[in-house]
């Protein structure tokens, strides 16, 4: 593996969702990521029905080794120890006081190794009436008031497939917060504790929300704002072959040219910015756009400053054209997937090894 984190070593405590993300994204930039994974299954691969999209063709789990040890195994705890002497970072998942329990709380780590930076990802956060309560990302983004934001007007909000909470606003802050933290101790020379949870990473995504009900510009009722689907010409339409597209045309040079570009000179779409005309002029919108199929839309709009786009699926999007000159995918085991980002000029990240069987490296490293 080569890129900007080379000689970063990281240990993690094997878990789900924003952990082993946080730990993919350090993989892709270099990071040597040890993987501790349970002894007892050890040898199966992840691709096994028993687990959830992992082994081989695993994308969360790609970049690194594992190791399978038992935790409360005092042997294997002491070499778990002999490997977290070495490291810059480790990254746990678990319910706050469990790594305490076992022997491997922060104070423990940080008297062995004073520059280890502990990254501990959890849902609620380690402290707080719901700290040692269960939850998913859907409970963490509902109480961070993200998720009240996306859906439609009537039908309730609508869970984002774990990408705002889990992803983003878990294991993105956790990788950021991570990097802070270790560039922060090669100046002092002295770990921390990063205590990144899903709830206040989703509620920083928040920020822009913030913003504009602080200006006036937002109301606590889906589809009624700017950039919520409430405006026809921030939405997105189906069309005749039932493919969907998405148009973006805020400014008023780019809301010009859409009219211009579909042939509207009806003076009622003068009104861009009058949110009392804003039902009227999408239902005329996805009239027209259900007239035609989305090639149609897409030889017409694309690539031109409408702001347009087809939406997707992650398998047609890795067929996009822009796309594929990119690089923004790549396919290994037979799964594609996203490729490391963002991009370096001078440290490129290489295309990331596919995900190891469970202690595979148990020889190499244990």
């Amino acid at each position: 593996m080569s890129g900007p984190l080379q000689g970063l070593k990281v240990i993690e405590f094997g878990g789900i969702g924003p952990g082993p993300f946080c730990a993919m994204m350090l993989a892709d930039m270099g990071a040597d990521v040890i993987r501790l994974d349970r002894k007892a299954d050890k040898g199966r691969d992840r691709g096994d029905p028993a687990f959830l999209a992992s082994g081989r063709r695993g994308v969360l789990h790609r970049g690194r080794r594992s190791v399978a040890v038992d935790l409360k195994s005092p042997p294997d705890r002491d070499k778990v120890l002999a490997m977290l002497d070495s490291a810059d970072a480790l990254i746990e998942g678990y319910r706050p006081g469990v790594m305490e329990r076992l022997g491997l709380g922060p104070d423990v780590l940080l008297a062995r190794n004073p520059r280890l930076v502990y990254g501990r990802m959890t849902g609620w956060g380690q402290e707080g009436p719901l700290a040692q309560a269960a939850g998913h990302d859907i409970n963490y983004i509902a109480l961070s008031g993200a998720l009240a934001t996306i859906g439609r007007k009537v039908g309730g909000p609508i869970a984002p497939a774990a990408m705002i909470g889990d992803l983003g606003g878990g294991g993105m802050m956790l990788a950021f917060g991570i990097m802070c933290a270790v560039f922060e101790a090669r100046n002092s020379g002295h770990g921390q504790v990063v205590d990144a949870a899903v709830l206040d990473g989703a509620a920083l995504l928040t920020a822009i929300v913030c913003e504009l009900r602080a200006v006036g510009h937002w109301k606590d009722e889906r589809e009624s704002n700017l950039l919520d689907g409430g405006s026809h010409f921030y939405d997105t339409y189906e069309c005749a072959d039932g493919q969907w597209i998405s148009l973006g045309a805020l400014e008023p040079q780019f809301y010009a040219l859409l009219l211009q570009k579909l042939a509207i000179t009806d003076p009622e779409f003068q009104r861009q910015r009058d949110p009392s005309a804003w039902p009227s002029l999408k239902a005329k919108l996805a009239a027209i756009f259900s007239s035609q199929p989305s090639a149609h839309w897409c030889a017409l709009l694309e690539n031109t400053d409408v702001c347009f786009g087809p939406v997707l699926s992650t398998g047609e999007a890795a067929r996009h054209p822009h796309n594929v000159a990119r690089d923004t995918f790549f396919e290994s085991q037979g799964v594609v997937q996203p490729s490391p980002a963002p991009r370096f000029s001078r440290t490129p990240a290489t295309r990331p090894v596919p995900a190891p069987y469970i202690g595979e490296h148990d020889d190499q490293l244990l």
